[in-house]
């Protein structure tokens, strides 16, 4: 479904980028849905508690109202940068970059800040800033490590994908699809872990910002998280 020409009417525009937020907003609900459930377990044990999954989404249920919040904010954020891109094949692009970048790194915290401190979405935004001021300074930038180690994870998955397309190509299907299905199940598994594994990082930056060093995590590695701008 591509993007409506800058010529296209309005009707057709509000269509378009309404369907849009529908579809972030629904997915912002349930990433967001289960982080939190994610981070307040993590939050639990690393306070010295012994969560049960159970707990864990009831604190999440407890919750959504916070979590409905959250979504619409990022998926409206989600729909702004979209818009620039569209707007723009190239400069919108790297201008839309660049704002997604410092939108990823505002709202590192986020989500801890709602399993904690239970505040509103923007509340919890503007707290998630504070506390890496306060922690890091006032020039910082990301310096996480996830993106490269799963990528490189995942390209076993895209290996398998690849020799899949290559037995359907060869008149192979059954050995094409076979292969297929195990590359999307393998990159579903390894994007779970992704996502489990930065929450729980992202639980552990959070009590650092507090004064909690022994989560786990060596101070090092927190202090390294984010770092002050060259």
């Amino acid at each position: 479904w591509h993007p409506p020409a800058a010529n296209a009417d309005l009707q057709q525009k509000i269509v378009y980028y309404g369907a849009l937020f529908v579809f972030y907003f629904c997915n912002y609900v349930i990433i967001t849905y289960f982080n939190v459930a994610v981070v307040a377990g993590a939050v639990a044990r690393m306070s010295g508690g012994e969560p049960t999954i159970g707990s864990c989404f009831h604190e999440a249920n407890r919750r959504i109202h916070l979590i409905l919040g959250w979504a619409a904010v990022s998926g409206t954020v989600g729909l702004v940068l979209r818009i620039i891109e569209d707007r723009s094949p190239k400069f919108g692009q790297f201008v839309a970059g660049l704002l997604g970048t410092a939108w990823a790194l505002a709202s590192f915290l986020v989500v801890p800040v709602l399993v904690v401190q239970n505040k509103g979405p923007l509340d919890a935004l503007k707290e998630s800033g504070r506390l890496l001021r306060k922690t890091w300074g006032e020039q910082i930038i990301g310096n996480f490590g996830f993106g490269l180690v799963f990528f490189l994870l995942a390209l076993p998955g895209i290996v398998v994908a690849g020799v899949g397309v290559y037995f359907l190509t060869a008149n192979n299907a059954m050995l094409g699809v076979v292969c297929i299905g195990v590359a999307l199940l393998y990159m579903i598994a390894v994007a779970l872990v992704q996502s489990t594994l930065q929450a729980i990082f992202q639980a552990a930056v959070y009590l650092h910002t507090q004064g909690i060093h022994d989560h786990g995590f060596s101070a090092e590695l927190m202090s390294g998280a984010i770092v002050a701008k060259p």
